[in-house]
């Protein structure tokens, strides 16, 4: 009988044991995920010491890696025992900023930090192009390439702002290039533009596809993504208008650049506290991707009447 009792009791203390276990876990994941739920649509954000003499877009772009990166916390590669990992706007919103900011970094490099077409390519700018590409999701390991520890996102992030900044220290000091000619906006103008409708045309078919339907999981990620690349050009081209300001004068361009970069703003800080995913004429469920996608049309629209007026 006494073994009976001590059997029941090992069996008991470890099912307790479990079950302890089990609500801790439930507890850390819960306020976990309160604590790193993270959606920063401040639109009056800027760089807090600009460099001077040099871009203000180029300090912009810097700052938001170093906010998302280090003041956040980087949640988009949280392995799966950390809280973060069981989010989904937080990472898909990060890794849209870094997405439009990546696409900003190469049209430095390609177009804005060069004198012409012929010119070198600017060393610094070339480098945090090709480390804004890296992939945001990358932990201490990334088993697709290799058993042993890799480069982490932030790593790489934090790479590309260091020589974001360095290229503008030597813009600032005379040593470096940001040609202001129409053209380079132009182009830089229509790279974003052309992402844009890129982006549209997944919330067309998402919305086409699986709008209505209760039994899906790709609205809120597809709603944050954008709603980070939409931040993050908002950011840029707001101080990318300051760079610029001369030619947009001569050019008779502030009101409608005022107009895209409010366009941008109106759809970069739209958050509903409940992503829906109503069909797009529903009479009683929002479609909160149409809402989007319209001020996101709106604002691509208009990037497209300033390079027509520019290509003049």
């Amino acid at each position: 009988m006494q073994n009976l009792f001590l059997t029941l009791a090992r069996r008991m203390g470890l099912w307790l044991g479990l079950l302890v276990v089990g609500i801790v876990f439930v507890y850390y994941i819960v306020f976990g995920l309160a604590f790193y739920q993270r959606v920063d649509d401040n639109p009056d954000f800027v760089a807090a010491n600009p460099t001077p003499n040099g871009s203000l877009a180029v300090d912009s772009a810097a700052a938001l890696i170093a906010r998302e990166v280090d003041t956040h916390e980087w949640i988009a590669n949280r392995p799966w025992f950390s809280p973060g990992a069981w989010l989904t706007r937080t990472p898909a919103y990060q890794q849209g900023i870094i997405y439009g900011l990546s696409r900003f970094s190469i049209a430095l490099s390609d177009q804005l930090g060069r004198a012409r077409g012929s010119s070198p390519i600017d060393p610094d700018l070339d480098k945090a192009a090709g480390y804004l590409k890296y992939a945001g999701d990358v932990w201490l390991f990334n088993f697709k390439t290799s058993l042993l520890p890799t480069a982490t996102s932030e790593q790489q992030y934090r790479a590309a702002r260091k020589a974001l900044l360095a290229y503008n220290t030597r813009l600032g000091e005379g040593q470096a290039v940001f040609d202001k000619r129409a053209d380079n906006l132009q182009a830089t103008l229509d790279s974003i533009a052309a992402d844009l409708g890129s982006q549209s045309a997944i919330i067309a078919d998402f919305i086409e596809q699986k709008g209505g339907s209760w039994l899906e999981f790709d609205s809120n990620k597809i709603y944050f993504e954008s709603k980070g690349r939409l931040y993050a050009y908002y950011i840029v081209l707001r101080d990318l208008g300051k760079d610029y300001a001369e030619l947009l004068k001569s050019r008779n361009l502030e009101a409608v650049w005022g107009n895209a970069v409010t366009s941008l703003r109106d759809a970069a800080t739209l958050n509903p506290l409940v992503i829906m995913n109503g069909k797009a004429d529903s009479a009683f469920l929002a479609c909160h991707l149409c809402a989007q996608g319209f001020f996101l049309l709106r604002a691509r629209t208009q990037l497209r009447e300033i390079t027509g007026i520019l290509n003049k």
